[in-house]
């Protein structure tokens, strides 16, 4: 049975998840929208070694430039993260476009299947803008792939609306959608 939103708890990822990062990294590049989604492979991020994810994980447990943030049920399973990553002006986005103005990037977004729809994506998102915004940040945003509609539908519902910066990566196109803190 699915837990309902109200009962999963949102919080910032800690240094000792790394299995539970990988673990649910993995499930989310298995997803069928993953080709267009995300930047990597399941092949690629499965033949990383544990010191890459016990990495990842510190970084996003203790830096002040990336958070992870995660949705946990009852049980302990991981069913939904983001994660945020503060962008200075003058600097390079994961992209390899400019950065022009202090934002948070919104990446790695996945919510399992059994959970879309009932507004845990709002409070991920909560969880990493609040942050965000607690280092000063006013603006989000987050690069969504032309041929993904049901994740840009979410996104709007939640307030994003598209900047007219486009991006060709080599999955295909993709626009920014972007709101106000």
């Amino acid at each position: 049975m699915t837990t309902p939103p109200a009962l999963l708890t949102v919080r910032r990822a800690r240094e000792d998840e790394w299995r539970e990062t990988r673990d649910l990294r993995l499930a989310a590049l298995q997803d069928p929208a993953a080709p267009v989604a995300f930047l990597e492979t399941h092949d690629v991020a499965a033949a990383r070694p544990d010191t890459f994810w016990q990495e990842r994980a510190r970084g996003n447990a203790t830096s002040d430039a990336v958070a992870a943030f995660v949705a946990v049920d009852a049980d302990g399973r991981w069913v939904g993260t983001t994660t945020g990553l503060v962008e200075e002006p003058g600097a390079t986005d994961v992209l390899g476009g400019p950065v022009t103005q202090r934002q948070v990037h919104l990446v790695g977004v996945f919510v399992r299947p059994e959970h879309r729809g009932a507004g845990l994506l709002a409070r991920l998102f909560d969880g990493a803008q609040d942050w965000a915004r607690n280092r000063g940040v006013e603006r989000a945003r987050l690069c969504v792939h032309v041929d993904n509609p049901r994740a840009q539908a979410a996104y709007r519902k939640l307030g994003f609306t598209p900047s007219g910066e486009r991006f060709v990566l080599e999955q295909g196109e993709e626009v920014e959608l972007v709101r106000a803190l």
